[in-house]
């Protein structure tokens, strides 16, 4: 393609009698009429809905009026220094008018902008080969770089207000990239060229029904929900619910080896989000992983909680979570020892069950395994953005009101670490191409969210991101027992991910040091989820191992040793120690505990959307 390849002219629009496959305008303007029909009653019900609430639109909860009001005033405090970076923002234009003008003359030019390595949004071919798309797409990099750099350089701010004023910056320019309007895209403009704008109203159509299912709330689809089934074709491995209370199911899988080890595994997942992260396919599963290395694999399945649990705290998922959880495999396998796995904020509660078993000289866990867990939270990245006095008030008085937290407000925060693939993407796929998202496991798993109880989720801010309480000895009591971590003396395996943006691996990595005990740390490849589940076969990512004594995370990975392939060997090997002598397979519903249910539950089946 030439420098300036001409975008295609607009076809003529066919007759109603066109067989060409071309767009039949009766059928666009029956399509727009019924779009603005059901946006009228969006936007009615919308305004009804504020007038009850008597909510103000422009209420700051978040505190981010605040914090730019204070950046303003710093920035003019300096005028030298603006007036010097708009000197180099002018340049950089000019600069790039001369670029382009040598590009549509055909003469070589070097690009004033690039996009970072890995930006998906610049793909298309046009962005580079078709000059007016590329003075577009660098003027845009221009003023990001430009912007995000004055923000940055502001002095005078304090860390909690740099961070918002950060953050908020960069969701800002992701929003206004050209990539995410239609006359700016050029994979969308010569879609809209080609379907005489069908694709922008099939785009209408579907951001209307996302408002619809949001409740008046916009909640992006981000696969198609219809394409999967839990126990049909996810969640999948075989076993049954062998025992059940009020928040949580316990599901023991069925052996697929005649012989197993005699310490049973007990996985802890969060309950931010379903267990069956860690069941997804049979070829990613690591449950049937764990099944087929020989291990009598429990899994903890947490209810969706509603209003009824409004008051079950930290120490209800302490004492009817993992405390209920031992006793119901000891019943089951009639062992009292086991290996314990936690994942996420399951791993948290991992670190707290350890402190209170210690305290009260309980040792029916062998080994511990932390899957991205903070427990020292003394650095917890973006997330802090979200976490001050004034916003977990804001979020309290809501959750007092319902008496939870919803799922999508919990999905919209994680989403906006990582806006561009997680949130645009989606806005340029569904409302712009007017395509149906793509059926995928794992985003029909992230956007099947969980309720977070008030009283736990106000805890757990509070005490343990706000506090850093867990790591202090002392710090937090459940249940009437003072947790101690320093207290825990059994072996333990960390392993984080180098490019999480929930549990940032230089947090994670000071974990093993509030407990003491034989200690191992490992860091995978990729992020939150896909760090963590990465089968063997799959031969994917690496992961870094150390031994050498360290300060700092940076010193720790500067003398650790590089693997290929998957963190699950390195974990297989260390885990072989504590499983103990090997019996026969266990089969769940054969001991003194029933089956309930097929797995994966019926628990798991309960959508905070429905």
């Amino acid at each position: 393609m030439s420098p300036a390849a001409p975008l295609p002219a607009a076809p003529s629009p066919p007759s109603a009698a066109d067989a060409s496959g071309g767009y039949d305008p009766v059928a666009l303007a029956q399509s727009l009429a019924s779009a603005a029909e059901k946006s009228a009653k969006l936007i009615g019900d919308f305004a009804a809905k504020q007038a009850s609430s008597g909510k103000s639109l422009l209420a700051d909860e978040l505190g981010i009026g605040k914090a730019f009001l204070e950046l303003a005033a710093q920035m003019m405090a300096n005028p030298m220094r603006l007036a010097e970076s708009q000197m180099t923002l002018w340049w950089d234009y000019m600069s790039l008018w001369q670029s382009s003008l040598m590009k549509m003359m055909g003469a070589p030019a070097t690009p004033v902008a690039q996009p970072i390595k890995g930006d998906k949004r610049f793909r298309h071919e046009d962005w580079e080969g078709h000059v007016l798309f590329d003075f577009v797409k660098q003027a845009y990099l221009i003023t990001a770089r430009w912007m995000h750099g004055q923000v940055a350089s502001v002095e005078g701010l304090d860390e909690k207000t740099r961070r918002k004023v950060d953050f908020y910056t960069r969701q800002y320019i992701d929003a206004l990239a050209p990539s995410n309007f239609a006359l700016t895209n050029p994979e969308v403009f010569r879609e809209t060229i080609a379907s005489g704008g069908q694709n922008l109203v099939r785009g209408l159509h579907n951001l209307l029904d996302d408002i619809e299912r949001g409740n008046g709330q916009l909640r992006i689809s981000m696969t198609d929900p219809k394409a999967f089934e839990l126990g049909v074709n996810i969640a999948t491995t075989p076993g049954k619910v062998v025992f059940r209370n009020e928040l949580m199911e316990l599901i023991q899988y069925a052996p697929s080896t005649a012989k197993v080890g005699k310490r049973p595994l007990l996985i802890l997942p969060p309950w931010i989000n379903k267990f069956y992260i860690l069941d997804l396919r049979e070829k990613n599963s690591f449950v049937k992983w764990c099944v087929d290395q020989g291990m009598t694999t429990f899994v903890v399945s947490w209810v969706n909680p509603d209003a009824k649990l409004a008051d079950a705290g930290f120490d209800r998922y302490l004492t009817d979570g993992t405390l209920a959880a031992l006793d119901a495999i000891e019943q089951a396998t009639g062992e009292r020892e086991v290996n314990a796995v936690g994942y996420c904020l399951g791993g948290t509660l991992l670190a707290a069950t350890l402190g209170y078993m210690a305290a009260h000289k309980d040792k029916r866990i062998a080994s511990a395994t932390f899957m991205t867990s903070l427990v020292d939270f003394r650095a917890t990245g973006e997330l802090e953005v979200f976490i001050d006095d004034e916003q977990v008030a804001s979020l309290e008085r809501k959750m007092e009101e319902r008496g939870y937290l919803e799922g999508s407000e919990m999905a919209n925060t994680f989403n906006m670490l990582r806006a561009n693939d997680l949130i645009w993407s989606f806005v340029i796929n569904n409302y712009l191409l007017g395509r149906d998202p793509f059926p995928f496991d794992l985003l029909h798993w992230n956007s099947d969210s969980t309720r977070m109880p008030a009283r736990m989720h106000s805890f757990y801010l509070r005490n343990m991101y706000m506090r850093n309480a867990l790591a202090r000895p002392g710090g937090i009591e459940l249940d009437g027992t003072p947790i101690d971590l320093t207290k825990v003396a059994l072996p333990t395996y960390f392993v984080s991910a180098v490019e999480d943006h929930i549990a940032p691996w230089k947090a994670t990595w000071y974990g093993p040091r509030t407990m003491r005990g034989r200690s191992r740390f490992v860091l995978s490849g990729s992020g939150h989820i896909a760090g963590m589940v990465n089968p063997p076969a799959a031969n994917k990512y690496c992961y870094w191992t150390g031994d050498a004594p360290s300060d700092t995370p940076d010193e720790w990975l500067a003398a650790a040793t590089q693997h290929d392939g998957s963190w699950w060997n390195d974990w297989r090997a260390w885990i072989g120690d504590f499983l103990g002598k090997e019996v026969p397979a266990r089969v769940p519903g054969k001991g003194k505990l029933k089956a309930l249910a097929d797995a994966p539950g019926t628990y798991v089946r309960m959508r905070a959307d429905s």
